[in-house]
């Protein structure tokens, strides 16, 4: 066990306490004594409501679980099922029509539209980069993408034939971004201002640049003819550079493994580090070191002469874990372990309080807020706990009312059927919803487990309750008044190395009303911006708010495939498919600790796999076992065989330990117990196992 330092009854990870103690609370003026004792009383005061909200959901599901089983293989009737589901609580009334109030909010959260990053927060280069990709190069994204409708460069150096249809694509942009008058951006020849149709376009100039904006976005003429780009070219634009992700989540969550208070400390200190301003990481590239920090703020010469200075970096929100974790990292009273959830409130709240304070060498808000993105949450009653325990840390940090804002990730079912109501119980706090397809759709089934074999994984987004719930996130979003105030998002694009299918696809979140929307990568980010130029998002909005709300009866349509029979060659295909998932992810999770890697997939294509992933792929497979569309020896065939295929994936990563032949260490055995014990998982999550065989894993 780990050195311990009781602090008013509560039982610290030694490390924990002094980084508390002096790296986050002797900046703040903070005294120890009093935040510990406060730190206590809001532990005795807040842990007990946790285990009771879980408490609750195990009742519910309990319940329906009984509804299903006496209803075995029959259609669902949806009047007598949403009678049901109101009786027992999981439905409540709605709230009457009001507006959010939320105040001191940022305008990349409140009045722009743009990409927003996910990050793991405990890889420092990764962090950097994510929240550097506040602007980027579309030279580069162009060309090193398969976004680019040309041939791949030549190996060898520069390919001035690749190059030639970079700019040419840039050149195209512009046109439609910020037109000139009269001509292409092809013909202007550098000199002078640029004739723009809209001279409104142009806010900002410097020896070298010229800054426009459109939608809000802006646009960096990068002017030098000394460049080897610059120099060939016809207007000497050696770049142009785009405002990318407005916005990054530095995430403690589904992205990153965190069993214990090393990992946790890991974690603070990497957000304490972004918050200060001073994190950097030295690594190295192509055979020479390189150090990366954060990005200076961008100057410019406004039109009436001002200074115009613009953010160098994202703005960032940190994801917090849910409520259903514990954590060893501080022990209570009675020898069990904190709720995760809030030590994590209390310790970034007061690492954020850094920034309020102005103690950074950057400003991260520039309104004085604080913001926490909470996942996991069933329901209003636990939005209103979450509500809650943000009033007590305030107090105990001494900040003003609704300095935390609140991101409420609609990623659970009983969250989507009750959304405005979990709105309504945040709605002094609330900055940002969205919509999550993979932890949602693991709620799906492990919600409706007994009422039959779900459909194929594959058909899930063709099914009638995603519509619904895609449509309802907007819609009720926009009824409570987000529109102007908070971001309303949409979900990730997985495939990083997929940009072209990306820009074909990913504009249709744009088109949906939502003012934010996840990428990959920050190369992603700077290519999805180019949608939101092409979509003012906002008149999207005043058009949408007038639209009905798909009732609550298409959401809660069960995707069952009751009456069907799979073939042989179905089954095993789906066996397959999310066994060589599971396994792909969880081997880096329990033996290398990565919580968010690109994963190849069966057909090896890398994809972004985090625990979202992994609950839907596991719950499935559970699901078909236990309504017997598959047997043991089957799912057990498909992780044997699957095992093979990921150890040869991965054959070149000397870090990498085969699952073949070890099918008795930790990585191998939780996936099995993620499947054949899938059913009895608390909401279908993974975390439970997950942390369990880590935590024996690094025991070794």
């Amino acid at each position: 066990m780990n050195d311990r330092v009781e602090k008013n009854g509560l039982q610290v990870d030694a490390a924990l306490a002094t980084f508390i103690e002096d790296e986050v609370l002797a900046p703040l003026g903070k005294d120890p004594a009093a935040f510990w004792s406060g730190f206590a009383a809001l532990t005795d005061r807040f842990v007990p409501q946790n285990r009771a909200l879980l408490a609750k959901r195990d009742a519910l599901q309990a319940e329906i679980d009984a509804w299903h089983l006496a209803r075995a293989g029959k259609p669902i009737d949806m009047g007598e099922y949403k009678a049901f589901l109101t009786q027992i609580g999981y439905l409540v009334p709605e709230p009457a029509p009001f507006q959010i109030d939320t105040q001191n909010v940022d305008r990349e959260i409140a009045t722009m539209a743009g990409p927003q990053l996910v990050v793991p927060v405990l890889n420092a280069r990764f962090l950097l980069n994510a929240a550097n990709a506040r602007w980027g190069s579309l030279y580069d994204a162009y060309y090193g993408t398969d976004a680019l409708d040309a041939p791949p460069a030549r190996p060898g150096g520069y390919d001035t034939v690749r190059g030639e249809a970079v700019i040419a694509a840039a050149r195209a942009f512009l046109d439609q971004a910020v037109p000139l008058d009269g001509m292409s951006w092809t013909d202007w020849d550098g000199e002078g201002v640029p004739p723009l149709a809209d001279p409104g376009h142009l806010v900002g100039q410097r020896p070298g640049g010229l800054l426009l904006a459109n939608h809000g976005l802006h646009i960096e003429l990068v002017l030098d003819r000394n460049h080897p780009i610059g120099r060939t070219d016809k207007a000497g634009i050696a770049d142009v550079v785009l405002e990318a992700a407005l916005t990054t989540i530095c995430d403690l969550e589904d992205s990153i493994a965190a069993v214990d208070a090393e990992d946790k400390l890991a974690a603070y200190r990497n957000w304490l580090g972004v918050n200060r301003g001073d994190l950097a990481d030295t690594f190295d590239k192509g055979g020479k070191t390189m150090t990366r920090t954060l990005a200076d703020d961008r100057r410019w010469t406004a039109k009436d002469g001002s200074e115009l200075v613009l953010p160098g970096r994202s703005l960032l929100f940190v994801r917090n874990v849910g409520h259903l974790m514990t954590n060893p990292a501080i022990l209570l009273a009675d020898g069990s372990e904190i709720s995760e959830g809030i030590m994590d409130a209390v310790v970034t709240s007061a690492i954020g309080a850094h920034d309020v304070r102005g103690l950074g060498k950057y400003r991260n808000s520039r309104e004085g807020s604080i913001y926490i993105v909470k996942p996991k949450m069933h329901g209003p009653e636990e939005a209103a706990f979450t509500n809650s325990l943000f009033d007590a840390v305030e107090d105990l940090l001494e900040l003003p009312r609704h300095t935390i804002k609140v991101g409420v990730m609609d990623e659970e079912r009983r969250t989507s059927a009750n959304l405005g109501a979990c709105i309504h119980a945040v709605k002094d706090r609330v900055v940002f919803i969205n919509t999550g397809f993979l932890d949602r759709t693991g709620d799906e089934i492990h919600t409706s487990m007994r009422a039959g074999p779900m459909i194929r994984k594959g058909e899930m987004k063709q099914s009638g309750w995603i519509a619904a719930y895609e449509a309802r996130n907007v819609q009720i979003g926009l009824a409570c008044g987000l529109s102007g105030r908070a971001q309303i998002g949409k979900g990730m694009w997985a495939a990083p190395d997929m940009m072209r299918d990306m820009m074909v696809q990913k504009i249709a979140h744009p088109r949906a009303g939502a003012n934010t929307a996840w990428v990959p990568s920050p190369t992603a980010a700077t290519l999805h911006a180019m949608h939101y130029h092409q979509v003012e998002v906002f008149d999207v909005q005043r058009e949408l708010a007038s639209k009905p709300t798909p009732p609550v009866e298409e959401l809660l349509t069960v995707p069952l495939a009751l009456g069907r029979n799979f073939s042989d060659e179905e089954v095993r295909e789906e066996l397959d498919n999310n066994a060589q998932g599971l396994l792909g992810y969880v081997v880096r999770w329990i033996d290398q600790g990565v919580g968010c890697s690109k994963v190849p997939d069966i057909n090896d294509v890398g994809l972004m796999e985090d625990r979202a992933t992994l609950r839907i792929s596991s719950q499935h497979m559970a699901n078909w076992l236990l309504h017997g569309v598959c047997s043991e020896a089957q799912v057990m065939d498909s992780l044997n065989r699957m095992a093979a295929k990921v150890d040869a994936q991965n054959a070149g990563d000397p870090a990498y330990l085969p699952l073949v032949g070890n099918e008795d260490k930790p990585a191998f055995r939780a996936a099995v117990d993620l499947v054949f014990k899938g059913v009895e998982q608390p909401s279908g999550y993974t975390e439970p196992l997950l942390h369990h065989w880590r935590r024996l894993k690094k025991g070794d």
